[in-house]
């Protein structure tokens, strides 16, 4: 359990030296870093009976004296404003401060010169400073994600913050794990290179001590890619667990929003998934949607079973038994009804949108040549009824990527139609796409034409026909990981920082994919890392992304381009 395991000890050693009645104070980003890996009632047998956010404590005159005060922060100028403030006139008897990064020596000061009436105990670091939404994936939850796309020119002070927070996250993932890795990057990308260098300026300059380690035989690689390497995984419909309540419903720090389904009850409006607080969901997080339906049907029996059970209560012994045992009841009956309710839903949304038709053609244009038959294919369903816009949008945009060298006058034909189909699509919004993301721009093999080996893996699975025609699709993730496993990653490509290179495999990889990582590709490195190759790979992004927020990050992009040109 690498990094949820790592966040889980940071929490654990700030609550437990502290004795007595606490109140736990947040800011809006770690908020969601406890979220993901400490539930409530846990927080509660810490004796935290209060959680505020550092924002609005000073806004309350009530006084809570009783109450210990340990502040989890990120190290932000806003942040130390708000403690000064509250320190000059303390709601609460003591104060632990730890925050989730490298604190400025200047930030110290104002601290100090703040703590008056000396009720601070300590100030600590804890590098929590990311999302640990899985063992081997996390995320920044960066609101302004659609910056990257956009040259540093258009808005370099909001660019530098973006940088900023990567960098910040990328080097406390390294912190926490107690590593200084070698870095490469995504020579394509300059936002790749310019995050990389920045990176290794502060691990290997600023900060060097402060990450002289031991060192290991061979160093962690760091690399950093762009997500417009592979724009085709964050357009496609899913089907397996996790990506697909994404993807159709949404998950925010592994909680589903359900408010909008009808006649549901108060307390399954908003459910938890997580793979460690739900062991039906580890088990079945990968599974394909065909597979969840059956494992669903049976953890519903089991359930009747021990329900049927609980009816015949005859004696005091089976009334005691019941009450031992009624928690885990309640709690497997809160289960079953969560993963009921949402593949329930997950179906509705599938047979509303004709899902099955369309994900297979979006396969075919991701995995499979053929422009000819994937033209009609396209062209049919645009004119289908029953496909929704976004489904529509998705259609061309694939299409586009994968045929923009081969067919313009085709090309134009869908544009139009889809222009005149669908009345919410922006103009020019897939042209746009191919700017960012279009064959001149890309580095890795996303079709699999153009390396040989590619085009031989190609030809082998072809032949030997897929197992699942909706999940046959592998994002350009799986190939960077089978590179960097067998030393075939290229130092053309992906350039080391520095005068360092690496000699040997690495045994621990953490790849960061600017602009956003989707559950496919967590799926991905879930798996590999599961098959025991030596390497153990950890993934993390500036959000997580679905088509949803692909589309809005890019409709952002284009209309920031627009006016930017516009004033020029």
């Amino acid at each position: 359990m690498v990094l949820v395991s790592a966040v889980r000890d940071y929490v654990n050693r700030m609550l437990q030296d502290i004795s007595g009645m606490k109140v736990l104070v947040l800011d809006s980003q770690t908020v969601s870093v406890v979220s993901v890996v400490y539930s409530q009632s846990e927080l509660l047998k810490k004796e935290v009976f209060l959680v505020e956010m550092v924002d609005s404590i000073s806004k309350s005159r009530e006084s809570m004296s009783h109450l210990k005060a340990v502040c989890f922060l990120r190290p932000t100028s806003e942040n130390v404003q708000h403690l000064r403030r509250q320190l000059a006139s303390p709601r609460f008897g003591e104060y632990h401060l730890f925050f989730s990064n490298i604190l400025k020596d200047t930030q110290i000061h104002v601290l100090a010169d703040s703590d008056e009436q000396e009720i601070v105990q300590q100030v600590q670091e804890f590098y929590a400073d990311f999302v640990a939404t899985d063992p081997f994936h996390f995320t920044l939850n960066i609101p302004s994600n659609h910056m990257y796309m956009l040259p540093a020119v258009v808005d370099p002070p909001r660019l530098q913050q973006f940088c900023d927070r990567v960098v910040d996250g990328v080097t406390a993932v390294f912190l926490a794990m107690k590593r200084r890795p070698v870095i490469r990057y995504q020579r394509t990308s300059d936002i790749a290179k310019r995050i990389a260098q920045e990176a290794s300026k502060l691990m290997y300059q600023q900060e060097s001590g402060l990450f002289d380690f031991r060192r290991t035989e061979v160093s962690p690689l760091l690399l950093i890619i762009d997500r417009r390497d592979d724009p085709v995984t964050p357009l496609l419909n899913q089907w397996t667990y996790q990506a697909m309540v994404h993807e159709l419903i949404g998950i925010e720090d592994n909680k589903v929003d359900l408010k909008g389904i009808d006649k549901l009850p108060k307390d399954q409006q908003e459910v938890v998934l997580s793979s460690e607080q739900d062991a039906f969901f580890k088990a079945n997080m990968y599974e394909n949607f065909g597979d969840i339906g059956m494992n669903i049907k049976r953890m519903v029996d089991e359930f009747q079973q021990l329900a049927k059970s609980n009816q015949n209560i005859q004696t005091i012994e089976d009334m005691a038994k019941f009450v031992d045992n009624y928690p885990e009841y309640r709690k497997m009956h809160g289960n079953v009804s969560k993963h009921v309710t949402l593949v329930t839903e997950m179906s509705k949304i599938v047979e509303e949108r004709k899902l099955m038709v369309v994900s297979e053609t979006e396969q075919e244009l991701a995995c499979n040549g053929g422009q000819v038959a994937a033209f009609e294919a396209v062209t049919n369903l645009l004119n289908n009824e029953n496909v929704s816009d976004v489904d529509r949008l998705r259609l061309v945009m694939l299409y586009a990527l994968r045929y923009e060298k081969e067919s313009s006058v085709q090309l134009m034909q869908l544009f139009n139609k889809l222009a005149a189909r669908s009345a919410k699509y922006k103009p020019g919004l897939v042209q746009f796409l191919l700017k960012q993301a279009g064959v001149d721009k890309r580095t890795g093999d996303l079709y699999g034409n153009r390396d040989f080996l590619n085009i031989a893996r190609n030809m082998a699975r072809g032949l030997k026909g897929v197992e699942n025609v909706y999940t046959q699709h592998q994002p350009l993730l799986f190939q960077t990981m089978e590179s960097i496993i067998k030393g075939r990653l290229r130092d053309m490509d992906y350039p080391f920082v520095g005068n360092h290179f690496q000699q040997g495999r690495p045994q621990e990889v953490v790849i960061f994919i600017v602009g956003g990582t989707t559950y496919e590709e967590s799926r991905c490195v879930a798996l590999q890392n599961a098959s025991n190759v030596g390497v153990r790979f950890i993934l993390g992004g500036s959000v997580i992304l679905n088509s949803r927020r692909f589309f809005k990050d890019l409709e952002e992009a284009q209309r920031i381009a627009r006016s930017s040109s516009a004033m020029v």
